[in-house]
């Protein structure tokens, strides 16, 4: 720590050196003794090391919930975009009337597709996917309804206008009940907001307790350096120049720890990626887990940078303050 002393600027200041001179000295003096408090966590391996740990792993549990978040936000998205309400006809409706009812609901301007499947169609399809083609043919009638599949427009896509493009469509002479198969997805949805504000909350408790352990950290550091701080100030040294040292050390710590839990998100991605393949095969998905982008990994790094700035500046603020060289 003595050594952060020896580049103050009060030799050119006292020279009156100009302002871009004092800015460019500045610069220097802030970049080495940033280097210079990495050196102090090297000479400390195991007390850093666990405290980058405690960052990192903080950091990994939240962001990782956000991941799970963000793939099923992905995922639920595709269904919301495949949302489709299935009208059936009347049985005594004849098959002019039905394509009658066909024309007049591709003119509605909440309707952006309308697909028509006789009952014959419907009866051939179900043969293939059941199994049950030739108990079928012993059947006298067709028990299937001719069908209208409806495709809403994408502003008509949600719950709540989807139900109401339903009630209207009802309305008509020739369907006899319509199916808007949605509430699944309103639970989705329901379930997917309880995890946005389970992260947020999570999140909260974790980096409020990462801030405090490294407080304590560099309160524990100040105390390890009292009688070396106590010297500084009897030559002059002010409490900024000495705050420096322990504020990039908090820095550090974030930076370090913010790879960290980008390091334990890729393992996690890796890990868990055999087993959404499984799921995706026996859907016959192409689906692909996502993990952190550019940005969201520069976010992550930012706000660990924040943690430990936050962390070192409490305690430096309150603890250098207190340590006078009259108090040796």
């Amino acid at each position: 720590m003595s050594l952060l002393f020896k580049g103050r600027e009060t030799d050119y200041q006292r020279k009156g050196h100009s302002p871009v001179a004092r800015m460019y000295f500045g610069i220097i003096n802030t970049i080495r003794q940033g280097v210079q408090s990495l050196g102090e966590m090297w000479r400390t391996p195991t007390a850093s090391m666990m405290t980058i740990l405690v960052l990192g792993l903080s950091l990994t549990l939240p962001s990782t919930l956000y991941l799970v978040v963000k793939n099923v936000q992905k995922v639920s998205s595709g269904f919301d975009n495949a949302a489709e309400i299935s009208l059936f006809v009347k049985e005594q409706m004849s098959e002019q009337q039905t394509q009658s009812l066909v024309k007049r609901l591709a003119l509605y301007k909440e309707v952006e597709e309308v697909r028509f499947i006789s009952k014959r169609q419907a009866l051939e399809e179900f043969k293939q996917v059941s199994g049950f083609a030739n108990a079928l043919d012993y059947l006298d009638d067709n028990p299937l309804p001719d069908v209208v599949l409806v495709t809403p427009g994408e502003r008509y896509r949600n719950a709540d206008a989807a139900n109401a493009l339903l009630d209207k469509l009802q309305q008509e002479r020739e369907v006899d009940f319509g199916k808007l198969d949605i509430e699944w997805l309103e639970r989705l949805n329901a379930i997917l907001n309880l995890l946005k504000e389970s992260v947020i909350t999570i999140a909260l408790l974790l980096l409020t307790s990462v801030i405090l352990i490294i407080g304590n950290t560099i309160r524990l550091s100040i105390i390890d350096k009292r009688s070396e701080i106590q010297v500084m100030k009897l030559v002059g040294a002010t409490n900024g120049f000495i705050q420096a040292p322990f504020l990039w050390t908090g820095i550090w710590y974030g930076i370090i720890g913010g790879f960290v839990a980008l390091i334990c998100n890729l393992l996690m991605m890796w890990w868990l990626e055999s087993a959404v393949v499984q799921v995706t095969g026996i859907y016959q998905s192409n689906f692909i887990l996502e993990g952190l982008d550019a940005n969201e990994f520069l976010i992550l790094i930012g706000l660990a940078v924040i943690l430990g700035f936050s962390g070192s500046y409490l305690s430096v603020r309150r603890y250098i303050k207190e340590i006078e060289p009259d108090k040796v």
